[in-house]
């Protein structure tokens, strides 16, 4: 795998692989270690149990194992890559923790879908309903009248567990900020790599705009895509903007705002080097955002006088 960081960073691209692990233990005996009942039932014991460390006769009474042995053979097979063992018992380490939480979150072992199911929102293009579905541990949002996406991030199954399909969308609205928020400061959401982040035209045509935002992590490779606008949902005068116009940006979902979906409130400047102006129109204001290329904020301004849509046709 190229772009790996750590222990293998000297290593040429084309001979790394997920496999090489000087400093750590092989990814191989890893998997093996946690591929059996008892071991996984004695990480569940820790996970539900009320104060850790958990004493070792409590922790085998919690995962009821009559054999003493048996249990202290698989519990030391845990012990200083999964569990810890303390003066006071036993505990998580953090590759611990992570393997419960995939097995809650339901990456390795179920595959649910949802949908298509109507969601309450219009498209940001032709002003048709939108509807949403969840296929292969991805949430997508699109128009049912022109086909616009309108969004596709990963979800994991979890997700769905004991929520109404609005708190579903709820859910899916905060994640697919927090994701982007993270992507935008440098830092993969998927391993914690280095993201990098460039402007690019859209000639995949995967989001149906002319320019649009690409992330990449230089570890894992995880990739997400946006219009230019979502990078502005965070940012602190854009955020103040709407809510002196009574709007919690906060809340509303990114689907809602065309800007964060549309390019048709965005304007290219300058492609040698970036300079791409986002105007945001509200009631009868206007705030205009010029960014560059690693979408830092150049000149902000606000404006009376703004259309009752607000849309402008991106130049060429």
């Amino acid at each position: 795998m190229s772009g790996t960081t750590g222990p293998n960073a000297d290593l040429d691209a084309e001979e790394a692989t997920i496999q090489d692990c000087e400093e750590c233990v092989a990814p191989a005996e890893a998997f093996s270690v946690i591929a059996n009942e008892t071991r996984l039932s004695i990480l569940e014991a820790l996970w539900q149990a009320p104060d850790r460390p958990v004493t070792f006769s409590q922790l085998r009474r919690d995962v009821g194992m009559a054999d003493s042995a048996q249990f202290n053979y698989h519990l030391k097979q845990l012990t200083d890559h999964f569990v810890v063992q303390t003066d006071d018992g036993y505990d998580f380490r953090q590759a611990g923790k992570k393997v419960v939480r995939a097995i809650l979150a339901g990456s390795f072992n179920e595959h649910p879908e949802l949908g298509p199911f109507d969601i309450d929102s219009t498209c940001a293009e032709c002003g048709g309903g939108l509807q949403a579905y969840y296929h292969d541990e991805m949430l997508a949002i699109e128009c049912t009248a022109c086909g616009k996406n309108h969004g596709q991030y990963p979800f994991p199954p979890g997700g769905l567990n004991d929520r109404t399909r609005e708190e579903i969308m709820d859910a899916f609205n905060q994640r697919v900020r927090h994701l982007h928020c993270l992507a935008a400061d440098g830092v993969c959401p998927e391993c914690n790599g280095r993201m990098t982040t460039t402007v690019t035209r859209d000639t995949e045509d995967y989001l149906g705009l002319e320019v649009r935002v690409d992330h990449e992590c230089e570890q894992c490779r995880h990739q997400l895509y946006s219009a230019v606008g979502l990078s502005l949902l965070d940012q602190s005068d854009v955020v103040t903007f709407h809510r002196e116009h009574g709007v919690d940006l906060c809340t509303t979902p990114y689907w809602d705002l065309a800007w964060c979906v549309s390019d048709e409130q965005t304007t290219i400047l300058s492609a040698e080097p970036w300079q791409i102006l986002v105007e945001i129109p509200l009631d009868d204001e206007m705030l205009s955002v010029t960014l560059d290329g690693e979408l830092n904020v150049l000149e902000m301004e606000r404006s009376c006088g703004a259309s009752a849509d607000g849309t402008k046709a991106i130049s060429d």
